[in-house]
């Protein structure tokens, strides 16, 4: 089984998403998948234009010459895509939403009806079998609600692709994951152990089991406590007037 992940965090290696991608990038090879993640931050990714000449003149090309073509290569080969992303503004990250636009040249112009009675692009020839998707975003905010535009969104993408999401891991309080507290590590490391046992079951299961689902929704520390701590640091930080 192949893996991509596409990791949509301007700070890339040094974010909280790389945090949790990281971990249960070690639980789906353990179970024997092969995973390459790919930081957006280090490519040359410009805004798609809109031309639509990747439909009508360069049919699954498009007219930008940047790193989007590598890229939609390594889309194509995936089994399983993970796309990776902090909440910005309710949404995706902008990095994020450029790379998703310029997915273009992988449609069709043509349109049809689907089960629902609701429009989307037909199925482009060699495109018949799309990757599963898997969401893995955090936030600085403690509640899992922030990431109801999110989940809603890839949903959405997903049913244009015509696949499913198959895993959604969504971490509210996304700033405490890289703190450095002794009394805080033992928590850590039982969310990590979790991101791990998440990545085992996409791989061998194509899902997460009821008891992983409902582990990965719960708070590694209360609510309370996190606010008192974010406003704390920032008090510390923030120049007094």
């Amino acid at each position: 089984m192949k893996i991509t992940i596409f990791n949509g965090s301007p700070r890339a290696e040094k974010g909280n998403t790389h945090w949790m991608v990281q971990e249960f990038m070690k639980g789906a090879e353990s179970a024997g998948a092969i995973v390459e993640n790919i930081f957006l931050a280090g490519k040359n990714i410009h805004h798609c234009q809109g031309c639509f000449t990747c439909w009508f003149k360069t049919p699954g090309k498009c007219t930008i010459n940047d790193d989007m073509a590598e890229l939609i290569e390594k889309f194509k080969l995936a089994d399983i895509l993970v796309f990776a992303t902090p909440v910005y503004v309710d949404h995706v990250t902008g990095m994020m939403k450029d790379f998703l636009d310029r997915l273009v040249p992988l449609g069709d112009p043509h349109f049809e009806k689907d089960e629902n009675g609701e429009c989307r692009h037909v199925v482009k020839v060699g495109c018949e079998k799309p990757p599963k998707l898997v969401i893995i975003s955090n936030c600085g905010f403690p509640e899992q609600t922030h990431f109801q535009v999110i989940s809603h969104y890839f949903k959405r993408v997903a049913r244009n692709m015509r696949t499913e999401v198959i895993g959604e891991i969504y971490r509210g309080g996304g700033e405490i994951l890289r703190e450095k507290s002794l009394l805080l590590m033992p928590f850590l490391y039982g969310y990590k152990k979790l991101l791990q046992k998440a990545g085992k079951e996409i791989v061998n299961d194509l899902k997460f089991s009821p008891e992983t689902a409902l582990k990965l929704e719960k708070p590694i520390v209360p609510d309370s406590e996190y606010i008192k701590s974010a406003n704390q640091y920032w008090d510390s930080i923030v120049p007094k007037e």
